[in-house]
């Protein structure tokens, strides 16, 4: 005898599938070495070299982000420290060095600009840690096209994880 169908199907996407998303993308991370897009002709960076280094001070600046809303609202540094982590990693995934949590790095110069004043409350803090990810995300999914393969690769699941992260700070905004 056949099992009958569950009496309600879940609509949209669930937790579950968005968080084994997160996962997958964060296994692709690990799988780049990085000496496929490594070479360069003439002694002058290649394109692949200055992608990669935007990447890693981009990732780098969103780390300062995530400081910066967990030195402004403690309470939130339970819910935002596992996505840091994964923006570290995403830091040296690219060839970046992360700072240490709380110490300014004096080269360092982020392309994802924090906001001139600080959040109002922490769904302030947790709204703009989520823009920052979504407008990292797309900028990354553009470039994919200019970028070879190994790093368009690594770049693609970087974006894929940004795009988990703006998703989880926003449902955890409400």
């Amino acid at each position: 005898m056949p099992y009958p169908p569950p009496s309600r199907i879940p609509s949209g996407t669930r937790r579950r599938s968005l968080l084994a998303s997160a996962a997958g993308a964060a296994l692709l991370v690990g799988c780049s070495n990085g000496s496929e897009d490594s070479g360069s002709t003439g002694g002058s960076p290649s394109v692949a070299e200055k992608a990669r280094a935007r990447a890693a001070r981009d990732s780098a600046g969103l780390v300062e982000r995530y400081d910066a809303a967990i030195a402004a609202f403690p309470g939130l540094a339970e819910h935002l420290a596992p996505l840091r982590a994964e923006v570290v990693r995403h830091t040296e995934a690219f060839g970046g060095v992360p700072k240490a949590k709380g110490k300014a790095s004096p080269t360092a110069r982020p392309s994802v600009s924090a906001s001139a004043s600080p959040p109002a409350d922490e769904k302030d803090a947790l709204t703009g840690l989520a823009a920052a990810e979504r407008a990292l995300a797309d900028r990354r999914s553009a470039a994919l096209l200019e970028v070879p393969g190994e790093l368009a690769r690594l770049m693609a699941s970087v974006a894929a994880a940004g795009a988990v992260h703006a998703y989880l700070l926003t449902e955890g905004a409400r």
